[in-house]
């Protein structure tokens, strides 16, 4: 991560300086109130990811050079992904980010067209994997129909075609193809690929309580599906969901 070399409240002094703005101009500019924008003139407030974001839009400047770190003033056409399922591209664990690791990933993100986002030059490739043959190991080659690119900033080990509406809640569609980092375990309510059956992965939020997983899917339409007993140790999680990419039609 870049080093700070100045303070949020000076970098947004210098910046009204810089667009030739009153405090007045910027509150309406950015929806924020006067009195905020005073305080953290005056280092009294804190600028939290959503204040950030704001009035950087609002002084067309980077969020990561309003946080004071030693980036460029203008704002580029990107530095890192961050689009939500409402963005209609990209969900990745936005939330485990630290505030100000958030506010860079957001910093130099252009306004593009909400369906379309290009893949920046770090991108490496994962396997695409089809029906999975039960007892081979999950990377197996028989396991592999294709490789897909994969964002640089994401940490996943192989990536699944989505099939149906079960996850159409989360943002997840047929035919996206949703990245899977390996692992055995997930904590309750996450979204992961679970072995239920001989072949294939299910996408679902999982629950494990004593000797019952429960896999909820993300449309009403579909019931839960739960297993007791001898049933459930036959569930076997095989990875987590990070993040998933919507198939343009």
């Amino acid at each position: 991560m870049k080093e700070k070399t100045s303070t949020f409240s000076d970098r947004l002094q210098e910046g009204l300086a810089a667009r030739g703005l009153r405090q007045t101009d910027l509150s309406k500019r950015s929806g924020i109130d006067k009195s905020s924008i005073s305080r953290y003139l005056k280092k009294e407030y804190k600028g939290n990811q959503d204040a950030v974001y704001k009035l950087a839009q609002a002084l067309n400047v980077s969020e990561g050079w309003l946080m004071g770190y030693d980036v460029p003033m203008e704002r580029e056409p990107y530095d890192t992904l961050r689009r939500t399922a409402e963005d209609n591209v990209l969900s990745v664990e936005f939330d485990a980010l630290t505030t100000e690791e958030k506010v860079l990933a957001l910093g130099s993100v252009r306004q593009l067209a909400r369906n379309l986002l290009p893949l920046p030059a770090q991108a490496k490739k994962v396997p695409l994997l089809g029906a999975i043959a039960c007892g081979t190991p999950i990377l197996a080659e028989e396991n592999i129909t294709d490789y897909v690119d994969l964002p640089g900033h994401i940490r996943a080990d192989f990536a699944l075609t989505c099939k149906g509406d079960s996850m159409i809640n989360a943002g997840i569609r047929s035919g996206d193809v949703v990245y899977i980092r390996q692992q055995e375990t997930v904590e309750n309510g996450q979204i992961a690929a679970v072995m239920v059956g001989a072949e294939d992965a299910t996408l679902k939020r999982f629950y494990h309580q004593e000797d019952k997983v429960t896999l909820l899917a993300e449309n009403t339409a579909y019931p839960p599906m739960v297993y007791v007993g001898e049933e459930a140790r036959k569930i076997h999680v095989i990875g987590l969901a990070v993040a998933f990419i919507h198939v343009l039609e």
